[in-house]
């Protein structure tokens, strides 16, 4: 303590000092990933194809999108899914009920806000509450590469 400070604004300062490591440990580091995407190839897919490469080209890799379900590819905004063999389908990631982005693929395409579910091959409800099918999106896929086109 230095002369001409009291007791309390000695304490008031440590305390001030003691929490900056304490504030710095609750900031975030986010890379700007959204949790909830799923990159089946490992890579970001936000990063570049190399020299000249578009960063948003290949995000996926028709060998990671499982037949009869699918992928959210939630950067992209899109979910990318594979009704029958061979067939790929892009929606958007948005429920049509409230907006709320969609959480799960299995057999259907699931919201988990309010419980609705979207047909895999053309987006459609096949359970409420939304009433209105997802947009689709249109894919491009050359060789094993799903790209928006």
């Amino acid at each position: 303590m230095t002369p001409g400070m009291s007791r309390r604004r000695a304490l008031a300062g440590a305390a001030v000092l003691g929490a900056i490591p304490a504030l710095a440990a609750c900031g975030s580091a986010d890379d700007g990933a959204d949790p909830t995407t799923v990159d089946p190839n490992g890579t970001d897919p936000a990063s570049s194809d190399g020299p000249g490469g578009d960063a948003a080209a290949d995000f996926a890799s028709t060998a990671n999108i499982p037949e009869g379900s699918g992928v959210i590819f939630a950067d992209q905004g899109v979910v990318v899914t594979q009704p029958t063999a061979g067939q790929f389908k892009g929606f958007t990631n948005i429920c049509t009920h409230q907006q709320c982005p969609v959480t799960e693929v299995t057999e259907t395409i699931n919201c988990a806000c309010h419980g609705s579910k979207f047909s895999l091959e053309d987006g459609s409800p096949v359970e409420g509450p939304a009433s209105a099918p997802l947009d689709e999106i249109t894919l491009s896929i050359a060789d094993d590469s799903i790209s928006l086109a």
